[in-house]
């Protein structure tokens, strides 16, 4: 464990923590990471370009896209228990991911809760994803990932895709997904006080933002815990969970029931490293590294789309220059 996660531990513990103790304030909470969000610089050979106009559904968001084209697409979906974040405030995965896997990223700004509960965000992932394919994208050269909210955003996706007959995507990334609205593993009670970051009883409130009135009687749907889903059809799963986590029994019991499935699964589950800790690349070692496997992954799995390059550069970002917007690092 590097001196910058122990930092990074040590600064949740103090000033993370204790906020997930107290009644959720949406408002705050959206305002204090606004507040908080560092944003790494666009790298040198892509640009930015951010769509967040309710025109630019249902590709709203942001691409950043290697110039001239890169040979495959990953479709992004940021944590946040579904009622904040966004795709800047995860520029840090998504960057590190583009330039490691060579691929151009679209990170979705999905509807939040609680004023767009579910099914919002899934709709909003499986019309994104859908507009790619129809945009030239194809499909064995895209991967969907995501973190924690995200992460089982992404999961459920794949779930929904795969039940409505869709062609599926290469892979799957899921970054200590949370993958049980349900509240029911065991880490959430034995790793409380442990994770450096959450308190175990904090997701039963979270999930009831997401829920809305049918809290009580929707947990357990596979589109909204894609736990409970059959994995049997999905395409190779990356996944990463700290030991610590009280999410951990989120990643680990998806992995164990997508191996029954017969799903290629690969799972690491890394000592004492806190929630979605990729995020803070590139300042903590072990971030950069779980990009660089994750990066691996990606690349693995796809079948690098020559033949559509052009079109995919020309169709979804061409299509919106007057709301672009280019940064040079």
């Amino acid at each position: 464990m590097s001196l910058q996660s122990r930092f990074i531990c040590w600064w949740l513990r103090r000033r993370f923590l204790p906020v997930t103790r107290r009644p959720i304030d949406v408002a705050l909470t959206r305002a204090n990471t606004e507040k908080r969000v560092w944003l790494p610089p666009v790298p040198a050979g892509w640009q930015l370009r951010e769509l967040y106009g309710q025109a630019e559904a249902p590709l709203r968001g942001e691409w950043l896209v290697r110039e001239g084209g890169a040979p495959r697409t990953i479709l992004y979906l940021h944590g946040g228990g579904y009622y904040f974040c966004s795709p800047k405030t995860h520029r840090a995965i998504t960057y590190g991911l583009a330039t490691r896997a060579e691929a151009d990223v679209f990170s979705l700004d999905y509807r939040l809760a609680p004023e767009h509960p579910f099914p919002a965000a899934l709709d909003d992932a499986l019309a994104a994803y859908r507009r790619l394919l129809a945009d030239g994208v194809r499909a064995d050269s895209l991967v969907i990932a995501g973190d924690s909210a995200g992460g089982g955003l992404a999961l459920a996706t794949l779930v929904a895709l795969r039940d409505a007959g869709d062609k599926l995507p290469a892979g799957a990334l899921l970054y200590s997904p949370w993958t049980d609205l349900a509240v029911t593993g065991a880490s959430i009670r034995e790793n409380d006080g442990r994770d450096p970051m959450f308190c175990g009883e904090v997701f039963g409130r979270v999930a009831a933002l997401y829920l809305g009135d049918a809290a009580a009687t929707r947990a357990t749907d596979p589109y909204v815990s894609p736990l409970y889903a059959d994995f049997r059809g999905l395409p190779p799963l990356f996944m990463l969970a700290g030991s610590t986590e009280t999410l951990l029994d989120d990643t680990r019991r998806v992995a164990e029931r997508a191996r029954a499935a017969g799903v290629e699964v690969d799972c690491e589950i890394a000592r004492n490293l806190p929630h979605i800790w990729p995020i803070y690349a590139p300042f903590m070692p072990e971030a950069r590294r779980s990009l660089d496997d994750s990066a691996r992954f990606v690349r693995r799995v796809t079948t690098a789309d020559t033949t559509a390059r052009a079109q995919k550069t020309a169709s979804p970002h061409q299509s919106t220059q007057s709301s672009e917007t280019s940064i040079s690092s």
